[in-house]
C-alpha cells in the first residue's frame, strides 16, 4: 500500500492548548485515522517536538529531518500536544538530539515520572473530556525544567527568515551574542540539528503557508519563501517529504 502524506487521509484539526500549558506547548491536534484500512502515513519535518496519546499511552515524537513513515491503525485516534519551540528539551530533561528522528514511549524518556503520567486517563468516547483529561495530567505530572527562551528567539528569527544575501550562521550568531560554537551546540540540544537544517525545514513550512493562502505561480511563492528558484524547491521538497510540490498537491486534492 502507497503511503501518502499525513495530511491526506483521516480527518485533522488542531486548537491551542488550555493556558495553563502554554508556557510549554503551543497546541493541540488530532488527527482521527479513517476506519477504513490506512495507508502508511508520511510525516514531514516541520520544526517541532510532539507529546502524542495514542490507545492510552504516551510517546514523544520528533524531532525530525527526515520524512518518516508510520503505520496507524485504522480508525485510531492520535492526540497531539505539540512543544513549543526549544522547550521539550528542558520539559523532557533530555537533549533534543538524542531524541532525532525517533517515536520514543514517554516512560523510556522519563523513567517513572513516564509511567505515571498516563495514571489517571480514562479512555472516553467524548474527545474534548479525554482532551481535558489528557492536559490536567500532563501539568500534575510534569517534568519542569526552565524553558530556553533564548533559543525560542533563535527559532522565530529563523521562522521569519534571514535577510537577503545574508550567510544564516554570522547573522544568528551577531543577533543571539553567541560565538559558532556555541550556536550549533545550543542548536543541537534545543532542535535535534543545526541552523542551516531548522532552516531548511521552517523555509519548507513557510513556503506551505504561502502555497494555502495565495494564488500566485508556484515559481513566485517559491522566491518568496526563500528558495533560489523553482527547482530548488523540487529539490527540497522530494528531501523533506519524498514527494515533489506538484505530487503533494495532486494527493492532497485526490482524497
Amino acid at each position: 500500500m502507497q503511503a501518502v502524506p499525513a495530511q491526506a487521509t483521516g480527518h485533522y484539526h488542531e486548537r491551542p492548548v488550555a493556558p495553563f500549558l502554554r508556557d510549554w506547548f503551543s497546541a493541540v491536534w488530532v488527527h482521527r485515522l479513517p476506519e477504513a484500512a490506512a495507508p502508511p502515513v508520511v510525516v514531514a519535518p516541520d520544526g517541532t517536538i510532539d507529546l502524542q496519546w495514542i490507545d492510552g499511552h504516551f510517546r514523544v515524537a520528533g524531532p525530525d529531518k527526515d520524512p518518516q513513515t508510520e503505520m496507524i491503525a485504522a480508525g485510531a485516534a492520535v492526540i497531539g500536544f505539540r512543544f513549543q519551540p526549544a522547550a521539550a528539551a528542558a520539559w523532557l530533561g533530555v537533549p533534543a538530539n538524542e531524541l532525532l528522528g525517533q517515536r520514543l514511549a514517554i516512560e523510556t524518556v522519563l523513567g517513572r515520572k513516564g509511567r505515571l503520567l498516563g495514571t489517571n486517563i480514562r479512555n472516553q468516547p467524548d474527545l474534548a473530556e479525554l482532551i481535558l483529561s489528557i492536559e490536567k495530567s500532563i501539568v500534575d505530572h510534569a517534568h519542569r525544567g526552565v524553558a530556553d527562551h533564548t533559543m525560542r528567539a533563535a527559532f522565530r528569527l529563523i521562522e521569519a527568515g534571514p535577510p537577503l544575501d545574508a550567510p544564516l550562521i554570522p547573522w544568528l550568531g551577531r543577533a543571539l551574542v553567541m560565538s559558532e560554537r556555541t550556536l550549533r551546540r545550543r542548536f543541537d540540544e534545543s532542535f535535534g540539528y543545526g541552523p542551516k537544517t531548522l532552516d531548511r525545514v521552517l523555509r519548507y513550512q513557510r513556503f506551505q503557508r504561502l502555497l494555502r493562502s495565495s494564488q500566485a505561480s508556484t515559481a513566485m511563492l517559491a522566491a518568496e519563501a526563500g528558495y533560489a528558484d523553482q527547482p530548488h524547491l523540487v529539490r527540497e521538497s522530494r528531501r523533506l517529504t519524498g514527494s515533489t510540490p506538484a505530487q503533494l498537491e495532486r494527493m492532497l486534492t485526490s482524497r
